[in-house]
């Protein structure tokens, strides 16, 4: 079986468990059409989702996180005593129930009973492997001996239900993985940057609608200027990451993109050229696209199907608002 390579002087650093939180309430398709002029089947065509997660009042981002994170720590065998550094990405901070301000990754640690320095990413859709990257890199460092890195979304707060544009994509969950110490690279080396000539195709910031309870943040995206640069920009990226790995599409067992839209993941793993052995991860179809938590709930979801095998390598990818992306190979734990 194919292997990554620590990078030479370092601590090589693999993902030791992994954990997710689905929110109950699961929206049809046809739940979405009563706010927007569209159809099922449109939507199914356009996006290739058929329902998606939203949050309940009590599902917090804190709470959701932190259940998230147990279950990664649970998966791992590990303790919370064990963890010293928590990484929290999301881009929906906002509203009562995501908790104060600037203090998500504090919360979060509360709830787990963490004594960790804590960190949060606000990276949007690249928010989980950015801060993958940045755990890893602590850990190989030295600096860190656990870490635990969390993406956690309401999408659904910031999202208006009669934007044609976005009420049918987002959606709400965690997702964690813990990085430990290991003998043999568990994470390859990152590939990651920003275009930042369409930093305005992703926006939120303040508007009052008549179907939202006052100035609240909301979403706005160019979806036809994201759709073009990622089909044209991530395939390149995806190369890049495979050359930095030493390895080629032959020897990855899986492609775990950002779950934003299944055309986009087809196309990048189509203009890639991966063969019919690798899987695709499609998480989407019943999720939704769930920003900084897509990757590792799109990931426990080939795990828990049998789709990956512990040992597997799996090629990760996120991207998004910025517009920015971060990947990197993993071994599947």
């Amino acid at each position: 079986m194919t292997q990554l390579s620590a990078r030479p002087g370092t601590i090589p650093a693999t993902i030791a468990g992994i954990g997710v939180y689905r929110p109950r309430r699961v929206v049809t398709n046809e739940e979405v059409c009563r706010h927007i002029d569209s159809s099922p089947r449109w939507i199914e065509r356009r996006s290739g989702i058929r329902t998606r997660r939203f949050a309940q009042p009590d599902e917090t981002l804190p709470e959701m996180g932190a259940m998230a994170g147990a279950k990664a720590l649970a998966d791992a065998g590990a303790d919370p005593a064990d963890v010293d550094f928590l990484v929290v990405a999301t881009m929906s901070q906002t509203g009562p129930a995501s908790g104060r301000r600037g203090a998500l990754p504090e919360a979060i640690a509360a709830r787990l009973g963490l004594r960790a320095a804590t960190v949060g990413v606000g990276a949007a859709c690249s928010g989980f492997t950015v801060a993958l990257n940045l755990a890893a890199g602590s850990v190989r460092s030295g600096a860190s001996r656990c870490a635990l890195v969390i993406g956690t979304e309401r999408m659904s707060d910031i999202v208006s239900p009669t934007d044609r544009g976005t009420a049918f994509l987002f959606s709400d969950g965690a997702g964690a993985v813990l990085l430990v110490p290991s003998e043999t690279a568990g994470i390859g080396p990152a590939v990651w940057g920003s275009d930042t000539r369409l930093a305005e195709a992703i926006t939120v910031g303040p508007t009052r609608e008549p179907d939202r309870a006052g100035p609240e943040p909301t979403l706005r995206m160019a979806g036809n200027s994201v759709f073009r640069w990622a089909v044209t920009a991530l395939p390149g990226v995806v190369r890049d990451i495979l050359d930095r790995s030493g390895l080629t599409v032959t020897d990855i067992n899986a492609f775990i993109p950002h779950q934003a839209n299944m055309r986009i993941t087809d196309a990048v793993a189509q203009a890639v050229g991966f063969p019919e052995s690798v899987v695709i991860a499609r998480d989407i179809a019943d999720q939704g696209n769930t920003s900084a938590a897509s990757i590792p709930l799109a990931t426990e979801r080939l795990r828990t199907s049998g789709r990956v095998q512990r040992g597997d390598l799996a090629l990760l990818l996120g991207f998004g608002a910025g517009l920015s992306y971060a990947g990197m190979v993993v071994t599947v734990p």
